[in-house]
């Protein structure tokens, strides 16, 4: 049990995102998608806080955020 741990989620600014699709070709576990062309967006359920994704981002729009976890 992980009561009251914290762990770490990418989110993504939706309103800036231009969905390169950058972020969906570095997540190691398939955790983003573009959604209708629009914009990524993270599978809160899958995503591990690698990191990985905010870092490819060209545009610096998915940030790490902590979540009861």
């Amino acid at each position: 049990m992980n009561l009251g741990k914290k762990r770490r989620r990418a989110v993504v600014d939706r309103s800036l995102c231009v969905a390169c699709g950058c972020c969906v070709k570095v997540c190691p576990i398939q955790a983003i998608g573009i959604m209708r062309g629009i914009a990524a967006q993270v599978n809160p359920e899958k995503c591990v806080g690698c990191c990985k994704c905010a870092r490819g981002c060209p545009a610096s729009v998915i940030e790490m955020q902590e979540v009861e976890g």
